[in-house]
């Protein structure tokens, strides 16, 4: 499989970041999507994630507390719903869009996290699941 992204980010090539596990996230959540809708809670939307994904071989670990750390002090906890093989967070929400806020709080909460990938997933808009897949590393701020 080609992982090797089209074009160049500040001369050098982009690779896709773990292309497999993506690929398995994305088709769990729009199976998810398919049986329920965008009728359930945020709950029931974790628990069947958590579900689909370990049925596909994935480790996944939910409401895991991720340290926040400030001048090497740890000044908060991050918990995002779930991690994947512990290297991806997944944050979900069942919302009829998703806002401003939300887009922000993910990115800070991936920036300030030892993840570089993680996906922002709305089960709750009314023309489908809507899944943001974002990429951390030092040239994204």
């Amino acid at each position: 499989m080609n992982t090797e992204l089209s074009g160049t980010q500040h001369g050098t090539k982009q690779k896709f970041l773990y292309p497999e596990e993506s690929y398995i996230i994305r088709g769990a959540c729009f199976n998810i999507y398919k049986k329920f809708r965008n009728t359930q809670k945020e709950s029931v939307y974790q628990k069947s994630l958590l579900v689909e994904l370990t049925s596909k071989g994935l480790i996944v670990e939910r409401e895991k507390q991720l340290p926040v750390f400030h001048l090497k002090t740890k000044v908060g906890v991050y918990i995002p719903d779930l991690v994947i093989n512990g290297i991806i967070v997944i944050e979900l929400k069942a919302k009829p869009f998703i806002h401003k806020q939300d887009l922000q709080q993910f990115w800070y909460y991936l920036k300030n996290s030892e993840f570089t990938l993680g996906f922002l997933v709305n089960f709750g808009e009314p023309n489908g699941v809507k899944i943001i897949r974002r990429v951390y590393n030092n040239l994204s701020d």
